[in-house]
């Protein structure tokens, strides 16, 4: 059983805030989750002052840090040579102010609660962003299925999913993947639903197959939509595209590896790949050749990006991620960083400026540590554009599979990913008016979608 709580990085124990200085003293043993919040503050804080509404916002915000509820649950599971196991499962619904909650489950050994809370935190603000009415939620477990066979995978899936069943419904609680939990998974949780429950085409689980209900497109959404973003500001800030550009990736999971095809698509050379082990460097760009063999290794065989070194154009470093190789990768247009929270600290923001970057979109959630962000905040000029907007594709298309699986129909392929752009332009353009004259496009989007779950509240009665 894991006991792994480590969080990666450390956060300030205090707050800039007053008002959230008890919040520092209750939960000091959840730093990234103070982490989030202290972002999050510090992007909004001329709202704070706001003459008329101030003191409402601090309240509405501090009403906001706390979850709606908490569930915890043990998980039993039986190991392929007949060995009991049991790990922790969590469900974190932290805010139903616009619909039901809404966020992926993460089966990775560093999950706790407050990895949790951190990531229910902030999909409450990317989920207000889609401009549909989904509320905010993460979960998971600090299960580990690295190593695991596919019928230990499938036990753990089922044994999880009999304790979460009791909690989730199509118009309470609506859980997808996240790391750790892709298509496979969601189907063997899907099929224990089924089986416990005797519905059927019920959407309590996004991210599924499209036999049983799923949508076209899902896997590629939040890579998709993470470039689309980039698009848009690119576009409108720099006047150039992504054609020909030098784009440093992070991650081989569903993120990075879409993300990497998309840009591919729009003509701009990807020169970096990573996992947890190592990273692999495209100093010409990757082929497409590259990114078939890349997705078989993930998708299929399931092993490391160590297994491809000679078998591809580009060369693997072992021990290393594009944020922090000081000879490889001279020059880096734009970091698209797609692995998980704090893999960009202060050294490898100052690195990316270095090398000339123009503008980071976060694929991940919260990818760059506190420090990161205020090497990046010195410099207005590059694009910053938060997790909370650039990957928020992917949650805007589980809501659409929602949707049709209210309505008992499948939309073509096409029609989603036209739905997919469509809202990211909304996205970029709340993140443009929310940023006004003076603002950046982080504080714009932080902003834009604080006061549309600040206003839900007031109207619901909750804070006033």
């Amino acid at each position: 059983m894991s006991t792994n709580t480590k969080s990666s990085q450390a956060a300030p124990t205090t707050t800039k805030f007053a008002f959230l200085s008890d919040l520092h003293k209750k939960y000091p043993h959840q730093p990234v989750f103070l982490q989030a919040v202290e972002e999050m503050a510090l992007s909004i804080e001329p709202l704070f002052s706001d003459p008329v509404n101030g003191e409402f916002y601090k309240r509405a915000f501090l009403y906001m840090t706390e979850p709606e509820r908490m569930i915890s649950f043990h998980v039993p599971w039986m190991d392929d040579g007949g060995v009991l196991h049991v790990n922790r499962g969590w469900r974190v619904e932290f805010s139903s102010a616009l619909g039901p909650y809404k966020g992926g489950l993460r089966f990775h050994p560093t999950v706790d609660d407050g990895i949790l809370k951190f990531l229910g935190f902030e999909q409450i603000f990317k989920n207000a962003l889609t401009g549909l009415p989904l509320g905010g939620g993460k979960g998971g477990s600090d299960f580990d299925p690295k190593g695991k066979s596919e019928a230990e995978i499938r036990r753990f899936c089922e044994s999880f999913m009999t304790q979460l069943c009791r909690y989730i419904d199509a118009s309470t609680d609506v859980p997808a993947g996240d790391i750790g939990v892709g298509g496979r998974e969601i189907g063997f949780m899907y099929g224990q639903y089924k089986r416990l429950s005797n519905k059927h085409g019920e959407g309590v689980l996004t991210g599924k197959s499209p036999l049983f209900g799923g949508i076209h497109l899902r896997p590629e959404a939040t890579g998709y939509g993470t470039v689309y973003m980039a698009q848009h500001a690119i576009q409108d800030k720099l006047n150039k595209s992504l054609s020909g550009a030098r784009c440093a990736v992070s991650g081989s999971g569903n993120v990075s590896q879409y993300a990497c095809k998309m840009l591919m698509e729009l003509g701009a050379n990807v020169i970096s790949v990573s996992d947890s082990n190592g990273v692999l460097v495209f100093e010409h760009g990757m082929t497409k050749d590259d990114w078939n063999k890349i997705i078989e290794a993930k998708q299929v065989k399931r092993v490391r990006l160590s297994s491809l070194d000679g078998n591809i154009s580009g060369k693997y470093v072992a021990n290393a991620s594009p944020w922090n190789l000081p000879s490889d990768l001279q020059t880096i247009d734009f970091a698209f960083p797609c692995a998980t929270q704090n893999e960009i600290d202060e050294h490898g923001a100052t690195l990316l400026l270095q090398k000339g970057c123009k503008g980071v979109f976060e694929g991940a959630n919260l990818p760059t540590t506190a420090k990161g962000q205020e090497v990046l905040r010195a410099k207005r000029e590059v694009l910053y554009v938060p997790g909370k907007a650039a990957n928020a594709g992917g949650v805007g298309v589980s809501g659409l599979e929602m949707s049709q699986n209210m309505s008992k129909t499948y939309w073509k392929k096409e029609k989603v990913d036209e739905m997919l752009k469509d809202m990211m332009e909304g996205i970029y353009n709340q993140m443009k008016k929310g940023a006004g004259e003076d603002g950046t496009l982080e504080e714009g989007c932080n902003r834009a979608g604080f006061l549309k779950v600040a206003s839900a509240l007031k109207e619901l009665g909750w804070v006033w």
